[in-house]
């Protein structure tokens, strides 16, 4: 499983899509789980026929229309992007890219019908949806592109990452498009006349991470971006400056493919302290960070997944469950997680029966620990007594 997507056109939020490595596209309806808090198996509404017109290899990425959930986008291993109607499953047009695409964007709230593509090649390329055209490319990067993501807030603003460890914000309605690129080691930004980088020269040179940068993701308020790379960092930037946050999550952070690995930004509003939080996918865990100071709130495991890494500690084999995509369903708080073992799981808040539950459990460990260190000193204390008595042999 490579891809996850909600259909943001109903409040409900109760369709979802998912893509493959088979290749595949299913789509959920999610009505069966409204009132239930019990484990059960969904099984998907719909689903592309294997067939000539539909991709021939892997899923890389889904995207609905911004304003219309009755069709949307995918972009596969196989070169092409193709525009299904939702109802049908039918592919109803197909863009020749003409290199593998890692991950494709639209704006959630422009005009144009522009579709960002990051492909094996340089360039960003600029596909109009209403002729059919590559409407222009935008050139900066020296390697291939790996993720692209539009600004929530300004429609002509772009930000895309490369293999070369660079990330770059482009506004298309430039001639020279680029506006500069991000550099780790500028805490302080460029400031311009206004402190806001009004009339300031863009910085052309800088990598914003040591290794391929595989991700970025804006904030919902337009204001930051978080990028992942693989020096097995993730970046948070103050758009206005372009200045580095200086976030630090640790040594924690598992980072090494090369398909576009992209953190979830839940909404500001679901802490009631106002902070912002960021779920990290991890190679078989889920993290959840304070997005700003970088502490680590919680690790949400699978427990398929932690038998598995005991077993290989035990020599008795390893199993790759890495999570791949994490979607977020707001108005039931539920997270939704893709896994490469090819499932899908929600994550739930826990219920204040089950804290309970969980405190008491946690008691009752925490005593059968004391028991165990109590019998373990007194046969410690025993063996030295033993240890320390004079033994002759005749």
């Amino acid at each position: 499983m490579s891809s996850l997507l909600f259909d943001q056109s109903t409040e409900e939020w109760l369709s979802m899509l998912s893509g493959g490595a088979e290749p595949s596209i299913k789509l959920w309806d999610l009505h069966r789980d409204e009132n239930t808090q019990k484990s059960f198996v969904n099984h998907p509404a719909a689903a592309v026929k294997k067939s000539a017109f539909s991709h021939q290899y892997g899923i890389t990425h889904l995207s609905f229309y911004p304003f219309d959930s009755m069709a949307f986008l995918s972009s596969s291993y196989d070169h092409k992007i193709k525009i299904y109607a939702t109802e049908t499953m039918a592919v109803s047009g197909t863009f020749d890219i003409g290199s593998v695409v890692y991950s494709h964007a639209m704006s959630p709230i422009a005009d144009h019908l522009l579709v960002a593509c990051a492909a094996q090649h340089p360039t960003v390329r600029l596909v109009d949806l209403r002729s059919g055209a590559n409407a222009h490319s935008l050139a900066g990067h020296h390697g291939t592109l790996l993720s692209v993501a539009w600004s929530p807030t300004h429609e002509h603003i772009l930000a895309s990452t490369s293999s070369d460890g660079t990330v770059r914000l482009w506004d298309i309605r430039r001639s020279a498009a680029s506006l500069g690129v991000l550099d780790l080691d500028d805490a302080i930004g460029i400031i311009g006349e206004d402190g806001l980088g009004r009339n300031a020269r863009p910085r052309e040179r800088g990598k914003a991470h040591l290794g391929a940068c595989n991700g970025v993701v804006w904030t919902d308020d337009g204001k930051y971006l978080v990028t992942t790379g693989h020096d097995e960092r993730v970046r948070v930037w103050d758009v206005v400056t372009g200045a580095n946050a200086l976030s630090h999550f640790g040594p924690i952070i598992k980072n090494k493919h090369l398909s576009t690995l992209l953190p979830l930004i839940p909404p500001s509003s679901v802490n009631s302290s106002g902070k912002q939080l960021m779920l990290y996918p991890n190679e078989k865990e889920i993290l959840l960070f304070d997005l700003f100071d970088g502490t680590l709130i919680k690790r949400l495991r699978i427990l398929e997944a932690t038998k598995s890494q005991s077993q290989g500690s035990l020599g008795l084999g390893k199993t790759k469950n890495r999570t791949t995509s994490l979607v977020w369903r707001p108005h039931n708080v539920q997270v939704y997680s893709a896994h490469s073992d090819g499932m899908i799981r929600a994550w739930l808040p826990r219920t204040q029966e089950e804290l309970y539950a969980e405190e008491e459990a946690e008691e009752v460990d925490l005593s059968e620990d004391e028991s165990r260190k109590r019998k373990r000193q007194a046969l410690d204390d025993v063996f030295r007594s033993l240890t320390k008595q004079k033994i002759t042999f005749n």
